[in-house]
């Protein structure tokens, strides 16, 4: 009650503020005060609520809703606080809370500095106020009780003891089904049990717990800096307002831009970090699948760097001559950075995307999703309004001609890609919504060639002067960085087996503005180093993308069955299941796996175990880290012996490239062959063949096996092939065309088909090599540090 009490109370202090602050702007002056102390009680309302949740969690008080549907009491302290923001109501009470945090630092900067405050204040404790909306008592506040609305608790959660009383008895239902046996909470049986002397927190005693996938340490940072991102998102969008309320151009880039580099650096990190949780948790391999929830984050992030390099234009301009370039660019950017934090916000709350991402929350119901529009449609219309309302006067006074060998048009250009990527990566996003859904090369294939404009502008763009450069003098500029590039792209090519053309111009061009950068650093860092923080990121952005090419296109991964005791050759390790062991009490299983290459050996232990909050097998993987590349393990399947393989064959299913060790055999899946006519044939119910091409490694020779389906009039017949030199019948019986799957058994043609004489454990895994991975999360660090030496530089520069 006394957090809903809070939450109510700090959205009634948000108003007062805006209103004073309003008045304040139009020149009255006895009401500014009255609206800081208007903030300052909305912050300390919300941080109350925020240490009342925080406390409901951390003491098991399941009284509340929230609290008993993400958390229990089996949780160490770590994961137990990130429950917090497990839920819906509670992620946005974690944005709430660092707005008002971040808004008091704002306050203070913006008081600082002329007549800002009260129009900057009064947009950023709107953004505030909507979110209070959001949590308050009559959308998604976490104060909810649980028994408020009528709901079924499994009575695996509530204490056996209370179960057997005669007035508790109307309450108690079975699924026949499933045998579950569940208790109904609500308005009526709490009362019940008031009536008994039982109190809610005695009756329940544990709650549903977490999400095991969000059981993992970076998950307790990932969130808390997206939503500080998020947060930040709103300064940027109070100091275009702020601009367009006055109608005045010449300070606000200055004072915004410290706040764009922090906020960008901080949604960057945060991305990555939730990248980083992915490869590490995930099992698939990857630190970017191009989800939907994914996207909606990196869209703003896009928006927000392009805004930086064109407000360094405008800043540039300003304090050469006075005048001013990219205005309207700039405030529209702004503008979009949070207006695309908010349509983010509905595509992954709304539930709109519940079919098309693995992690996007649930239907919230009809008055959240229509809540989340109002608020999206509502600062949309405030800022583009705005826009259009100065639009003429902005026309008049702010346009502008660059020479096209100028640094200024390089870092437009540069920003033209970055709004392109977002423009598509938005397009893909969005598609579920009009029932569409694309490919994951849509993303890739287009992203390609805005990447490798932008590595190239990365680097051309500080070789280049402001205003109009000399084309030799660029061309001599340019020497040691377009040698070293070249160099390093051969050596790539020749040793890293890149053959794509686009991805040896990808490379060439992010090895150019690694070299150009390094260069400029060096010769910096003689000097002014508080200026080094562009060139800084830059590089970090080069080892990103050169890390990106490594992983993305040359990764090599084989699917792989461990006898226990045996030693398997599997991508050039020999590989040894030592057996399993219990761990966390019992409750998970860890395989280990010695990983031996040359005289060097080391040990794996990828965990599985099922989950007691979704009842499913869940996989962790383990990787074995290094400079040059990561071994990563992820454990499949496990068999004590008794299904290792039957009399029929061994069923396998494998991806196009991936292999299989069979009976010292690697057989590799390479593709299907489907005959010319097949489509006809299909229509006409004719008769034809689809194959799937299958290579055979055994020592030293190789064999090619063809394994098909034929078709007519809609019957499937299976046409196995066989090879008696190797003892080996392929059969193929099933395709996944949407999958790119093929469906095998196979087995040897004198009937041994390696039964084994005594069960054997088998442990069948998905080994994978990823090289150079660590590039990524350098570059990731390095451009991290870079954007923070720049946000330093500038914002000692806003005080000038």
């Amino acid at each position: 009650m006394i957090g809903n009490i809070l939450l109510t109370t700090a959205l009634i202090s948000a108003v007062f503020t805006i209103i004073m602050y309003y008045l304040t702007y139009k020149g009255y002056e006895n009401t500014l005060g009255l609206a800081r102390i208007g903030y300052h009680a909305t912050a300390v309302m919300v941080i109350a609520a925020a240490v009342i949740l925080l406390h409901a969690i951390l003491t098991h008080q399941y009284q509340y809703k929230y609290v008993f549907d993400y958390s229990g009491s089996g949780l160490p302290t770590g994961l137990l606080i990130s429950t917090f923001y497990a839920g819906q109501e509670g992620s946005f009470m974690l944005w709430t809370l660092w707005s008002v945090i971040i808004g008091l630092i704002l306050l203070d900067y913006t008081a600082k500095r002329g007549d800002l405050e009260p129009r900057v204040m009064m947009v950023f404790t709107l953004a505030i106020a909507a979110l209070l909306i959001m949590v308050s008592p009559l959308l998604k506040s976490p104060f909810h009780y649980i028994w408020s609305q009528t709901d079924f608790l499994d009575i695996k959660y509530l204490n056996p003891s209370y179960l057997t009383l005669p007035s508790l008895q109307n309450y108690l239902f079975s699924d026949p089904n499933s045998n579950r046996h569940f208790f109904q909470i609500s308005k009526d049986s709490y009362a019940a049990l008031l009536s008994s002397g039982i109190t809610i927190n005695d009756f329940i005693i544990q709650g549903k717990g977490l999400n095991p996938l969000l059981q993992n340490f970076w998950m307790q940072i990932h969130p808390p800096m997206l939503f500080i991102g998020f947060s930040m998102s709103a300064v940027p969008f109070s100091f275009a307002l702020a601009a367009l309320m006055k109608n005045d151009y010449k300070e606000w880039v200055k004072q915004s831009l410290p706040w764009v580099l922090a906020g960008s650096m901080v949604l960057g990190l945060a991305i990555m970090l939730g990248g980083y949780w992915a490869y590490g948790v995930l099992g698939w391999g990857g630190y970017w699948g191009w989800d939907p929830v994914e996207n909606s984050s990196l869209v703003p992030w896009l928006v927000s760097v392009a805004s930086i390099h064109t407000m360094l234009v405008q800043k540039k301009a300003q304090d050469s001559n006075g005048g001013s370039r990219f205005v309207k660019t700039n405030l529209i950017l702004s503008i979009m950075i949070f207006v695309l934090v908010l349509y983010s916000t509905f595509l992954t709350r709304s539930g709109i995307l519940g079919d098309a991402s693995v992690h996007s929350f649930v239907d919230p119901g009809m008055t959240v999703y229509l809540f989340l529009i109002l608020l999206l449609a509502f600062f949309a219309i405030l800022g583009f309004g705005f826009i259009i309302y100065r639009w003429k006067y902005l026309t008049e006074h702010f346009s502008y001609e660059e020479n096209i060998l100028s640094r200024e048009l390089a870092l437009f250009t540069g920003s033209v890609a970055l709004i392109a990527s977002a423009i598509i990566i938005l397009v893909g996003t969005s598609s579920p919504i009009f029932g569409q859904t694309v490919q994951l090369s849509f993303y890739s294939d287009l992203n390609l060639p805005l990447a490798i404009i932008i590595a190239i502008i990365n680097g051309l763009s500080l070789l280049l002067k402001w205003k109009t450069t000399d084309g030799k003098d660029l061309l001599n500029k340019s020497k040691f960085s377009l040698a070293s590039a070249f160099v390093l792209t051969i050596l790539i090519i020749v040793f890293g087996g890149v053959h794509e053309l686009m991805m040896i111009l990808l490379t060439f061009s992010s090895a150019f503005a690694l070299f150009v950068n390094l260069e400029i650093i060096v010769k910096v860092f003689k000097g002014r180093k508080n200026h080094l923080g562009a060139y800084v990121a830059h590089t970090g952005l080069a080892l990103f993308l050169l890390g990106v090419i490594a992983t993305a296109g040359y990764s090599k991964e084989q699917q792989v069955e461990l006898v226990k005791g045996q030693k398997t050759k599997a991508l050039g390790y020999e590989l040894t299941f030592n057996g399993y062991k219990p761990i966390e009490n019992g409750t998970k299983y860890a395989f280990d796996i010695e990983v031996s290459k040359g005289n060097s050996s080391k040990i794996v232990s990828p965990v599985m175990y099922i989950s007691d909050f979704n009842n499913s097998l869940m996989r962790e993987p383990d990787i074995l880290e290094g400079l040059a590349k990561d071994f990563y393990v992820e454990p499949l399947s496990y068999s004590d012996g008794s299904e290792n393989s039957s009399s029929n064959g061994k069923k396998i299913t494998l991806k196009k490239g991936e292999s299989y060790n069979y009976s010292e055999m690697v057989l590799t899946f390479q593709s299907f062959k489907l005959p010319k006519d097949a489509m006809a044939a299909m229509a006409s119910g004719s008769k034809f063949t689809i194959t799937a091409e299958i290579n055979v490694k055994d020592n030293d020779k190789e064999f090619l096996l063809e394994p098909g389906i034929e078709m007519e009039n809609g019957q499937r017949k299976s046409v196995p092939a066989m090879s008696k030199e190797i003892n080996l019948r392929i059969e193929l019986t099933n395709i996944n065309a949407n999958s790119g799957q093929a469906e095998l058994v196979i087995s040897k043609l004198d009937g041994d088909n390696n039964q084994p004489a005594s069960p054997k454990e088998v442990l069948t895994i998905n080994a994978s090599i990823k090289p150079f991975i660590s590039l990524v999360w350098a570059g990731v660090l390095i451009m991290a540090f870079g954007f923070i030496v720049s946000a330093s530089r500038r914002a000692k520069e806003s005080t000038l």
